[in-house]
C-alpha cells in the first residue's frame, strides 16, 4: 500500500529545488542586474520569455521521451543542464548569452517542472498516480516559501553573481541525486508500436471532437489568459512592490505566505474530495484571482499586500489541480494527452510573452498600475472563461 512514498517523497523535495532555484529567483536577479549591467527590463525579461517558450516547445518531446521510459535520464539531464547554465549566468556579460543562457534554462524547465515529473508518476503508478501528484504539489508548493527568502539571503550576502553559483550548487547536489539515483529506468512498452497507430487515430479522432466543442475554447482561453497573468504577476511582484517603496523584508515575508496558501489551498481541496469537483473548485479559484489582484490595487499598505498573497497563493494551488482534473471532467477520459497537449499550447506561448509584455507595459504607461490593470482584466477573462466551460460541461455532459 505504501510501496512508492519515499520515491514521491523525494521527487517532491527535488521539485521545490527545481521551481525555487530557476522559476521563482528571476525576478530577484532584476534589479541588480539592470543596477550593474545596465541592461532595460525589458531586455532582461525578453530573456526569460524565450527561456519559457523554450520550455513550452520542450513539452512533446520530453513527454515522448518519458513515454518510453526515459524518465530518468530526462529529469538527470535536466538537473545538471540548470547547474550548467546558472553557473555560467554567474559570469554573464553580454545580453546575447544571457538569451542562449535562458534558450537553455527554458530546457532544463521542460525536463524537470511538473509536466515531466507528473508523467513519470503516472507511468509508475497507474492505479494511484492523482493521490501521488496531489501530495507531490503539497510539498512542491513551497518553492517560493523556501527560495525566494533564500535567493535574497544570497544576493545580500555575496552579491548576485555567487548567489546563481550557490543556485546551481543546490540543483548539483540535491536535485540531481534525486533523479540520476532514486528514479531508477522503466522498461520500455514493447507493445506500443503495435498499438501506434490505433493510438494515434483515437487521439486525432478526440480532439477533433474537442476542437469543435465549445469547452474546449472556453477552457483554452481561460487557461491561456490565467497562465497570462501568473507569468506576469511571478516575474514582476519584486520590482512592482520595489517602485511602491515597500521594504524588502516585507516583500520577501509576503512572497514566503504564497506557498504556504497554495498547499492549503490543495489540501482543502483533498479533504473535500469527491464532493468537491474540479468545476466547483475552479469557479471558485478563477474568482479568487480577479479578487486577489484587487485588493493588491486598491490597498496598497501591508495589510492588502498579504491579504492578496494568501488568496493569491490559495487560488493558485487549486488551479494548479483542477489544471489536471478538469479537462477529463469537462471533456471525457479519451486521448487526455492530446486534448492536455492543444490547451496547453497557446497557455505556454502566453506564459512566455506575458512577462516581456509586462515590462513593455511599465516602460510604456511609466509605472506598475497599468500593468496592474492589464493583469486584473486577464483575471476576468479567465473567470469567464472557466465559467462559461463548467456551465457548458454540466449541462451538455463530456462529448
Amino acid at each position: 500500500m505504501n510501496r512508492g512514498w519515499p520515491l514521491v517523497a523525494a521527487l517532491a523535495f527535488a521539485q521545490l529545488v527545481s521551481w525555487g532555484s530557476i522559476y521563482y529567483s528571476f525576478s530577484l536577479f532584476v534589479v541588480p542586474m539592470e543596477n550593474e549591467l545596465g541592461w532595460s527590463r525589458e531586455w532582461l525579461n525578453g530573456a526569460l520569455s524565450a527561456g519559457l517558450l523554450a520550455a513550452g516547445l520542450m513539452a512533446y518531446p520530453v513527454g515522448a521521451l518519458i513515454d518510453r521510459g526515459h524518465g530518468r535520464a530526462v529529469m538527470s539531464a535536466g538537473s545538471l543542464l540548470a547547474a550548467l547554465l546558472l553557473a555560467a549566468w554567474s559570469r554573464v556579460a553580454s545580453p546575447a548569452v544571457f538569451y542562449l543562457l535562458w534558450l537553455g534554462l527554458g530546457v532544463a524547465l521542460a525536463g524537470t517542472l511538473y509536466e515531466p515529473v507528473f508523467a513519470v508518476l503516472t507511468r509508475r503508478f497507474p492505479d494511484s498516480y492523482r493521490t501521488r501528484i496531489t501530495a507531490l504539489t503539497l510539498i512542491g508548493g513551497f518553492a517560493s516559501t523556501v527560495f525566494v527568502p533564500l535567493t535574497q539571503l544570497f544576493i545580500a550576502s555575496f552579491g548576485w553573481r555567487d548567489a546563481l553559483l550557490l543556485l546551481a550548487l543546490t540543483n548539483l547536489a540535491l536535485a540531481l541525486p534525486v533523479h540520476a539515483l532514486l528514479l531508477g529506468e522503466d522498461r520500455a512498452d514493447r507493445s506500443a508500436p503495435a498499438r501506434a497507430a490505433a493510438t494515434r487515430a483515437l487521439d486525432r479522432a478526440a480532439l477533433h471532437r474537442a476542437l469543435h466543442h465549445p469547452v474546449f475554447w472556453a477552457l483554452a482561453l481561460c487557461f491561456t489568459a490565467y497562465y497570462a497573468n501568473f507569468a506576469a504577476l511571478t516575474f514582476h511582484i519584486i520590482p512592482l512592490l520595489t517602485e511602491r517603496r515597500v521594504a524588502m523584508s516585507v516583500i520577501v515575508t509576503a512572497i514566503a505566505v504564497i506557498g504556504p496558501a497554495q498547499v492549503l489551498g490543495r489540501i482543502v481541496l483533498m479533504a473535500f474530495g469527491r464532493r468537491f469537483s474540479a468545476a466547483v473548485a475552479g469557479r471558485i479559484a478563477f474568482i479568487a484571482f480577479p479578487v486577489s489582484v484587487l485588493l493588491l490595487i486598491a490597498l496598497p499598505g501591508t495589510a492588502g499586500l498579504f491579504a492578496f498573497a494568501a488568496i493569491y497563493g490559495a487560488a493558485n494551488g487549486i488551479i494548479t489541480i483542477v489544471r489536471g482534473l478538469v479537462v477529463p471532467e469537462l471533456l471525457g477520459r479519451e486521448a487526455y494527452g492530446a486534448i492536455n497537449g492543444a490547451l496547453t499550447l497557446p497557455a505556454n506561448a502566453a506564459r512566455a510573452v506575458a512577462p516581456f509584455g509586462a515590462a513593455l507595459l511599465w516602460t510604456l504607461a511609466g509605472g506598475y498600475g497599468a500593468v496592474l490593470w492589464a493583469v486584473l482584466a486577464g483575471g476576468v477573462i479567465a473567470a469567464l472563461g472557466f465559467w462559461y466551460a463548467a456551465a457548458r460541461g454540466e449541462v451538455n455532459g463530456a462529448p
